[in-house]
C-alpha cells in the first residue's frame, strides 16, 4: 500500500507523540487530590536524613500549581541518626517523594523539569534529586543548593567516583528553570544533561545506572553539608511547573 507523503508524516508524528508519556503532570500541585495521585509526604524512608531538619507534613503546602516547603526553627526534637552519627534536629521542614519509581529502559529515558526558587543562605539545603530504590548508588542531584551562593549538578557512581558541576546561582529570590535529560547510552550507562534557564550547563554519565529504579525527591534540608548555624527565620523553597516525561518504550 502506498501512502501519500503527508500521511506518512502524520503517522510518524503520531508515533513520536505516543513514545512520550507524562509521568507527573504540571497540575500535580494544584490540589490535594492532584498531589495524592503522584506524591507522598516525607522521604521514601521516613522523616530524617543527613541534616538538621526533620521532615513534617505540616511544612508542605501547595496550591495553583505551586509547591512551598517551609523550614522553621524548633527546639526539643530528639536527635536523628545518620551513618552511625547523631545529628541535632534544629528545624522542622518539608519533603515529598514521587509515588512512581524511575528506571531507564532500552533506548529510553526521562525529562525532569520545573521552575525553582531556592535559597543559597548558609545553613539551607534545598534539593531536587534522584536516588536508588535498592542500595546506593545511583544518585543524580538534578539541582542542589548548599548555602554557598552556587547551584550544584552531581552524578554519583560511587561515594568516591562522581561528576559534579558548581555554578554561580544569581538572583535566588527569582524562579529559575531546571531541566535534566536522562537517556540510555548502551544498556549499561546513562547520559545525564543538566540545563538551567534553557542553557546546557554540563553533561555527565551514570555508570551502570541502566534499569535501576530511582526515587524522585524534592526536599528542604537544613545545616549539615550547607553549614551551620542556619537561619533563625523561616526558609522557603518553592517549585512550580514540575513535570516528568518518559521516553521509555
Amino acid at each position: 500500500m502506498h501512502l501519500p507523503r503527508a500521511s506518512v508524516f502524520l503517522l510518524a508524528a503520531a508515533a513520536c507523540a505516543e513514545a512520550v508519556r507524562t509521568m507527573i503532570p504540571k497540575t500535580s500541585f494544584n490540589s490535594q487530590s492532584d498531589f495524592d495521585a503522584d506524591w507522598n509526604y516525607n522521604y521514601p524512608w521516613g522523616t530524617d536524613h543527613n541534616g538538621g531538619a526533620r521532615m513534617n507534613k505540616s511544612q508542605v503546602k501547595f496550591s495553583d500549581g505551586m509547591l512551598t516547603l517551609t523550614a522553621k526553627k524548633v527546639t526539643g526534637q530528639p536527635d536523628a541518626t545518620h551513618g552511625g552519627q547523631k545529628i541535632k534536629i534544629n528545624y522542622l521542614s518539608g519533603a515529598i517523594g514521587a509515588k512512581e519509581h524511575f528506571n531507564v529502559s532500552r533506548g529510553g529515558g526521562y525529562d525532569f523539569s520545573g521552575e525553582f526558587k531556592a535559597t543559597t543562605t548558609k545553613g539551607t539545603w534545598p534539593a531536587f534529586w534522584l536516588t536508588a530504590v535498592d542500595g546506593w548508588p545511583p544518585e543524580i542531584d538534578m539541582a542542589e543548593w548548599k548555602g554557598s551562593g552556587k547551584i550544584s549538578f552531581n552524578t554519583f557512581n560511587t561515594s568516591s567516583v562522581l561528576s559534579w558541576k558548581d555554578v554561580t546561582y544569581s538572583n535566588p529570590d527569582q524562579f529559575h528553570s531546571i531541566k535534566c535529560e536522562i537517556r540510555d547510552v548502551n544498556q549499561r550507562d546513562v547520559s545525564v544533561k543538566f540545563y538551567m534557564d534553557g542553557s546546557l550547563v554540563t553533561t555527565q554519565v551514570g555508570g551502570n545506572f541502566f534499569g535501576k529504579p530511582m526515587y524522585l525527591i524534592i526536599n528542604l534540608q537544613m545545616e549539615g553539608s550547607s553549614g551551620s548555624p542556619g537561619p533563625s527565620s523561616d526558609t522557603l523553597y518553592q517549585v512550580r511547573n514540575l513535570e516528568v516525561l518518559s521516553y521509555n518504550p
